[in-house]
């Protein structure tokens, strides 16, 4: 027998965890925060473990916290996949891509009308992805950063994540040399500690060290850089609409690889069909084009 308790507590713990805020989820869930709050505080109290740490501007997993929130969030997704499945009407066709927050909102969803314009009639729906979400058995593909080591299925390469630095453009004109950084404005991203030690050893600089605000995804990192926070590690393709359109600046021209790459993930039956097949064509092309070039700190200077 199902041992499933409090239901409402699950469900307001995973927004709450995938937002980053009980305000987001209770907008998600169409309750107010405290109600999410007192629902995740009672899950807590039944469960016997603590999911978060209440800090005084965020909420922080608790490692217990995440380990639930990564089972938690594939089952939901896939709950929501199978129900879109079950009452689609007959002959829709739908094309489910397990996708991060991050490279949906800032690379694939700008572009998807591209692919919309191609195939009108296949339904894009998106489930999270990202690199520590198991590849789900209703995904039609997925699209990962990592090694490109995911045994049992196929990994085509899209792009190389090479990480640079950026800023507001009222900031980056206070950056002449990357000794100029200083470590309490330097954004962190929690699943990407090696991200700035990599590039600033690269860059020569020695003494410094990140200790600015730290964000749970690359995307809030990203838009606290917009905002004028501080400086954030960014990685490509995220950076590159924003670096064109000059939201964003990258004050310093050096650029390191992650040691990681973009790749599309599918299973080897999915060649055969149609509509998966059109997407993989699209996307191998988006990608390959060349990649936005954005401003570069008035002129492009080298680290050193």
């Amino acid at each position: 027998m199902r041992r499933l308790l409090f239901l409402n507590g699950i469900k307001a713990f995973e927004a709450a965890a995938r937002s980053g805020s009980f305000s987001g989820a209770g907008a998600e869930l169409n309750v107010s925060a405290a109600a999410v709050s007192r629902m995740v505080h009672l899950l807590e109290q039944r469960l016997g473990v603590e999911l978060f740490e209440r800090k005084a501007n965020r909420l922080a997993l608790t490692p217990a916290g995440r380990a639930y929130q990564s089972g938690l969030t594939p089952i939901f997704d896939a709950l929501a996949s199978l129900t879109a499945q079950v009452t689609a009407p007959s002959g829709m066709r739908v094309l489910t891509i397990g996708v991060g927050p991050t490279f949906a909102m800032r690379w694939l969803i700008p572009r998807l009308s591209e692919f919309r314009s191609e195939e009108p009639d296949i339904d894009v729906r998106f489930t999270t992805g990202g690199a520590a979400v198991p590849f789900g058995e209703d995904w039609s593909c997925g699209i990962k950063l990592g090694t490109g080591d995911w045994p049992g299925l196929v990994a085509e390469p899209l792009f190389a994540g090479d990480l640079l630095p950026v800023c507001a453009p009222r900031l980056a004109a206070q950056l002449k040399r990357p000794g100029d950084l200083r470590g309490p404005h330097l954004l962190r991203v929690a699943h990407a500690s090696d991200d700035w030690p990599s590039w600033l050893k690269a860059a020569g600089v020695a003494r410094v060290t990140a200790r600015g605000t730290e964000f749970q995804f690359y995307g809030q990192a990203l838009q606290a850089a917009i905002d004028g926070l501080g400086v954030a590690m960014g990685i490509r393709p995220y950076i590159d609409d924003d670096l064109a359109a000059g939201r964003l600046v990258a004050p310093f021209a050096l650029s390191v690889p992650k040691g990681m790459r973009w790749y599309l993930v599918y299973r080897g039956f999915r060649t055969e069909q149609r509509d998966f097949a059109a997407f993989r064509r699209w996307i191998i092309r988006a990608a390959a084009e060349p990649a936005a070039r954005g401003k570069v700190g008035g002129k492009i200077r080298h680290a050193g």
